[in-house]
């Protein structure tokens, strides 16, 4: 009994696997895209959103028609600055890469959530579109209260995580410096005796 279940669990096992080589050695595009957006402040009340998708083909062939649609920007919320929501370029070959940009302005104050854009394409196999989506990005506190950060925060920063370590390195090379270097008085006395 038990040699039959695991006869079986092997022969499954060995299907699948036989099954995903198959698929995996097909000959279509794998498009992977990567969405990413960061807030800029320009002035108080005033917030830019800079959007930025790239787009690969990690397949094995080429996709053509890909079209990028990101609607996840309400228009009561943001106003385009430059660039657009939506791009398409002839074809992406395999292991190739895309990408675009554009960029936001915040009308409204709040948290926000975006969804993935939206990738199709078109494999020369198949008549019907394939569709991909991108990575989801992180929520956003659109006009935020945030304090404002201070010139030199980042050097108060750097000095409280490495200044124990960059003092130790600059007493070793003192250290160095002051063993390796010939002294004056040495220099003058090798003089005399001449």
């Amino acid at each position: 009994m038990a040699n039959l279940i695991q006869a079986r669990l092997i022969h499954l096992l060995l299907a699948f696997l036989f099954v995903s080589s198959t698929i995996a050695s097909s000959d279509v595009p794998f498009i992977v895209a990567h969405k990413k957006a960061t807030l800029t402040r320009l002035k108080s009340g005033v917030e830019r959103v800079s959007v930025s998708i790239e787009i690969y083909n990690q397949g094995s062939s080429t996709a053509y028609d890909v079209t990028l649609n990101d609607a996840s920007w309400p228009g009561d919320v943001f106003d385009i600055v430059s660039g657009e929501t939506s791009k398409s370029w002839e074809r992406l070959d395999a292991g190739g890469h895309l990408s675009h940009s554009f960029e936001l302005e915040a009308k409204t104050k709040g948290m926000f959530h975006g969804s993935p854009a939206v990738i199709t394409f078109r494999v020369p196999t198949k008549s019907a579109l394939q569709e991909a989506l991108s990575t989801p990005i992180l929520p956003l506190d659109v006009l935020a209260d945030r304090p404002p950060e201070k010139k030199f925060e980042w050097v108060k920063r750097l000095l409280a995580k490495y200044g124990s370590l960059i003092s130790v390195v600059s007493f070793v090379v003192l250290f160095v410096y002051l063993v390796a270097s010939p002294s004056k008085s040495a220099a003058k006395g090798s003089k005399k005796k001449r």
